[in-house]
């Protein structure tokens, strides 16, 4: 009677092994592609966090800086440097982390809470800050 329990119990531990062959594994996220600002190891979520606020503080699409794929249009080639609006956000990155840096890096140290500038500090939902 012992023998048959384990030979049961051993046959059904080779099915489930067996079966475990098939399951489809899961997938890495892709890495974000031509990162000239951002961490180079941004989490999707994280990117997708910056790229809606700059969707909220320009009041735009994807589109507005990112270009269309050559073999599908319906979809965004987030790579593509061919809009020059995305190197103009590369810029106003650059710029927003400088300007926080020498204004509000001594007061974070010091604990400090304040708020930095954003893009929509100057923005305001229009893709022209307001002069």
């Amino acid at each position: 009677m012992n023998s048959k329990k384990t030979i049961v119990m051993g046959l059904l531990a080779c099915l489930v092994i067996s079966l475990s062959a098939f399951m489809p594994k899961a997938e890495p996220a892709p890495k974000a592609k031509n990162l000239k600002v951002l961490p180079k190891n941004i989490s999707k979520e994280e990117l997708d966090k910056v790229m809606d606020d700059f969707k909220l503080a320009l009041g735009v699409r994807c589109s507005h800086c990112h270009a269309p794929m050559k073999d599908n249009p319906r979809k965004m080639d987030f790579a593509s440097d061919e809009k020059p609006e995305k190197e103009i956000a590369r810029d106003m990155m650059r710029m927003t982390a400088k300007i926080n840096k020498k204004y509000f890096h001594k007061a974070l140290e010091e604990g400090k809470t304040i708020t930095q500038i954003a893009c929509i500090t100057c923005h305001n939902g229009k893709t022209e800050p307001a002069k």
